[in-house]
């Protein structure tokens, strides 16, 4: 899981682990929130990603840690997920952090923390509009990658002489 880079779990991006029968481990869960709770600076701790999809058989690594709503709960993941990489969450996060050369973020302070939370619908609106910039915002990077690409090539062939123009 890449805690840090995405919003969202990839879940093409996921790694295997080894776990012994005698350790205890958290089965990840659809709508579980996963924060990185250590980082070298105040201000990278606290990254969240929301998990969208049911995995099965997935387990919380040992760099990040996860929240899981209450089943009651009129929440939104992702409403959340966006608000703790928005500029009050990652204050609040970086409030949090405590260290000297490595930074963490104490469960018990987490857990204390009061978090604005507007209705589930406005929390669904705001995430929705959100999450179609991201994908507006992917599909205008991979064309500006591809046309740095095509730039590059037609340079080399100009340069090279390979492509004279009359």
């Amino acid at each position: 899981m890449n805690v840090m880079k995405d919003t969202v779990i990839d879940p093409d991006w996921l790694e295997t682990v080894d776990v012994a029968p005698s350790e205890a481990q958290n089965l990840a869960k659809k709508g579980d929130l996963f924060f990185n709770g250590s980082s070298e600076t105040p201000e990278e701790v606290g990254f969240c990603s929301v998990l969208l999809v049911e995995i099965p058989g997935l387990y919380l690594n040992s760099f990040s840690f996860g929240f899981r709503f209450n089943s009651e709960a009129k929440v939104n993941g992702l409403y959340f997920a966006y608000w703790f990489r928005c500029a009050d969450g990652r204050t609040v996060m970086s409030v949090l952090a405590q260290g000297a050369t490595r930074y963490n973020i104490a469960k018990s302070a987490f857990m204390r923390l009061s978090i604005p939370q507007p209705t589930q619908e406005e929390q669904t609106a705001i995430a929705t509009v959100l999450s179609d910039m991201d994908t507006e915002l992917a599909a205008l990077e991979a064309r500006r990658d591809k046309t740095r690409a095509l730039k590059q090539g037609m340079m080399q062939e100009l340069l090279t002489g390979r492509i004279r123009l009359v």
